[in-house]
């Protein structure tokens, strides 16, 4: 449902390499932190909201917790946003939503995130919630686990499209590499 279009707009191998030059540019020591990574991606410190995300991504990518990215990091952050398939996208929306790690998502977190993402108007981020969570928490425990989660995403067009700021998250990062020198 949403995969054939998230490869629509893939990067070809030369604006990949060009990224990881970048990357060799910006940190020979081969640690990147997260000014840095906004600089790559022309990040102005004046979008609170951009800012916000690009740190939640930098963070999410952060497998060893150590505040960089190394070289490795870096790589594998670009091949699942450029060219991952729908189900390991899902996995990383998931992490980007589980704002405390405790690998299931509450009403708090769901709620922070449609605020930063919403377009439709005609819902509160509230009432947005409340049918996300009447679709997705199959045991309706106020919590979705991450099966619910890419289950839910996956069988409902209305959530996918939700979800597509992060599962798609490979247009967010083309119209920025535009901005590179």
């Amino acid at each position: 449902m949403g995969q054939e279009e998230s490869h629509s707009e893939e990067m070809d191998l030369a604006q990949i390499q060009e990224l990881c030059i970048l990357f060799m540019k910006e940190c020979p020591s081969g640690a990147l932190h997260l000014h840095e990574f906004k600089r790559i991606f022309g990040v102005q410190s004046s979008s609170a909201e951009e800012s916000l995300y690009i740190e939640t991504v930098f963070h999410s990518f952060d497998t060893n917790k150590d505040n960089t990215l190394d070289f490795l990091e870096y790589v594998a952050a670009l091949h699942l946003i450029l060219r991952g398939n729908l189900e390991d996208r899902l996995k990383w929306s998931f992490k980007m939503y589980d704002k405390d790690g405790n690998g299931k998502l509450d009403r708090q977190e769901i709620i922070h995130k449609i605020k930063l993402q919403t377009s439709d108007v005609s819902m509160t981020p509230s009432e947005i919630c409340d049918r996300i969570f009447e679709l997705v928490d199959q045991n309706d425990d106020g919590q979705i686990t991450l099966s619910e989660f890419m289950e839910g995403a996956q069988k409902d067009e209305w959530v996918m499209k939700l979800l597509k700021l992060d599962v798609n998250a490979s247009g967010w990062v083309m119209q920025n590499c535009e901005k590179l020198p």
